[in-house]
Order: structure tokens, then C-alpha cells, then sequence
């Protein structure tokens, strides 16, 4: 059965949540997009920009009527906010989520309710920028990136349709994986990264030759750093909630970091360069396959 979507909700206004809303309009949503944040300059600029058709402080308020919520806070923020929906909404509102980890959330739902929602499909676009706020949203922010729905076998597949429309109206692609999957991958595809963006940088920064550094850094130093840029608030979030996934990424790479400084202390040249080649070999293969799905 269609679940018919007149309004929807949007917990936060930002760069994502205000981009999806959007979205939704540049490509025919036809009803009523509420927003709902703490900062009402914010909102406002949202309605002014025409990204909402209006708002609330009120949280009770925001989603009275909805008939699907996005929760667009920031990570461990999500984690309560659906704690929070659980005495305001009826049990045929659809709930989903951009946030960058799942499994924290899970837990929270599976807490708040007594068990996994039927109409909780969590999902996370994988798509953003270094800005952020409202005045940073666009429309086509999603067209031909990935949004993956981390559906559970309690999920209603009218509610998780639902979702999937949703995405599919603003361009995306979607994929479907388990929620311990989707923590795993991101904690070695996007969020390993970002640590180590940021260790680099505070290194180099604290090293009393930084001015010589960064002045003389070229491209290369740029394009891997340009992620150290992201607000560090957010990316401490989701430190803290995919801290598992994560630490056990960062023990991958310490070691792998580790056998490749003691070949270069041995001049090892045989283990250097089948290191790099390994690494040059599987670039190669990940940039063909960007070239492909981007045709």
C-alpha cells in the first residue's frame, strides 16, 4: 500500500536537511514542508529562502500533523531527538534520518520504543560540503550520490518505499546494507579519513617549521587535507558514536603505518614498493569504478 505524504518534517534546517527540502521541491513535492531547529534565525532564513514552507521552536508543534520526519540534527543529537518523538508521534508516522552513523541510533529506538519501530527507516546520504547552514543548501546536492537505507526485518515496505521515493525524487542512488555494515564501511571510507586529515594538520601545525609548511605545501597536501575543514563539532560526534567501528579501523591502519616505517627504517625497498603498488593498484581500480557509475 502507498503511504500518501503530505507533510513533512524536517528536524533541522542545515546544510542537509535544508538541501533535501530543496530537493523535494525543485522536483514536484507538492506538500507541506515544516521545519524545526533551536535557532530561529536560522528557520527564518530557511522561509525566507523559501526552503520551508514554515516553522517551529516548538518540537511537539513541528511534528504535529507530519506524516514523515527527517531527523537532520547532528549525530548524537538524532540519537535523542527519536527518543524525544516517541510520546509525540503516532505509530503510522515514518521516521528516517541523515546521520552519518546508524547503529547509535538503533539503539536508541529499540530503547525509546520497546523495539525497532516498523515506520523507523534510517538512511544516510552520502553527499555534503565544508559549508554548512541553510544558506548552503542546494538541490542538486544529492543527484548521483549514494543514500544508503539500513532497513532492519521489522521494517514496514510501505514506510521504507516511502523513504526510498523520497530519495529517488531528488536524484540519488540508493543502496540497502545492514546498520553494523553501513558503520563499518563509513568508519573506514569517510570517517578514518577524517581523522587522519585532522591528526596531519594539528601535527603540522604544531611544528615549530609550520609557516615553511604550509607555505611551500602543494596540491597534493591540499586535496588530502581540504576534509580537515569540516565543522569540528559534528566530526567529534561521530568520533564518539561509531566509536567501535572506528577504533578498529585506526588499528588497522597504526599497524599497517607501522610495518611501512620499520621497511623504510630496514630500506626495505621490496616492502615499499609492493606497498605502494598495492595501494597504487587498488586507487586505480576505485577511480575506474567512480568512472563508471558517474557515465
Amino acid at each position: 500500500m502507498t503511504i500518501a505524504i503530505d507533510q513533512i518534517t524536517i528536524l533541522a534546517v542545515g546544510l542537509i536537511g535544508g538541501s533535501l527540502a530543496k530537493a523535494l521541491k525543485a522536483n514536484g513535492f507538492s506538500g507541506e514542508i515544516v521545519g524545526w531547529g533551536r535557532r530561529e534565525v536560522s528557520l527564518k532564513k530557511g522561509l525566507e529562502l523559501g526552503v520551508i514552507d514554515r516553522y517551529s521552536l516548538d518540537l511537539n508543534e513541528a511534528v504535529k500533523g507530519a506524516d514523515l520526519i527527517v531527523v537532520a540534527t547532528p549525530t548524537l543529537i538524532a540519537a535523542d531527538m527519536i527518543k524525544q518523538l516517541v510520546s509525540m508521534v503516532d505509530e503510522h508516522v515514518i521516521i528516517t534520518d541523515v546521520a552519518s552513523v546508524k547503529g547509535n541510533l538503533l539503539v536508541a529506538a529499540k530503547q525509546a520504543f520497546g523495539k525497532v519501530p516498523p515506520n523507523l527507516v534510517l538512511g544516510h546520504p552520502i553527499a555534503g560540503s565544508e559549508q554548512s547552514g541553510v544558506d548552503a543548501a542546494k538541490a542538486d546536492l544529492f543527484v548521483n550520490h549514494r543514500v544508503i537505507l539500513t532497513p532492519t526485518e521489522e521494517t514496514n515496505p510501505d514506510a521504507l518505499q516511502a523513504v526510498k521515493s523520497l530519495w529517488e525524487s531528488t536524484g540519488a542512488d540508493l543502496v540497502e546494507m545492514p546498520v553494523d555494515e553501513h558503520d563499518e564501511v563509513l568508519a573506514a571510507t569517510s570517517h578514518l579519513p577524517h581523522i587522519l586529515a585532522y591528526t596531519l594538520v594539528d601535527a603540522l601545525a604544531g611544528n615549530p617549521e609550520q609557516q615553511n609548511i604550509f607555505r611551500f605545501a602543494a596540491g597534493g597536501f591540499r586535496d588530502f587535507t581540504r576534509i580537515a575543514s569540516s565543522d569540528p563539532t559534528m566530526w567529534h560526534e561521530i568520533s564518539l558514536a561509531n566509536r567501535d567501528a572506528l577504533l578498529k579501523m585506526i588499528d588497522t591502519f597504526s599497524d599497517q603505518l607501522g610495518d611501512l616505517r620499520q621497511a623504510i627504517a630496514d630500506g626495505d625497498s621490496e616492502n615499499i614498493v609492493a606497498s605502494f603498488t598495492r595501494a597504487k593498484s587498488a586507487r586505480d581500480k576505485f577511480a575506474q569504478m567512480l568512472e563508471e557509475q558517474q557515465k
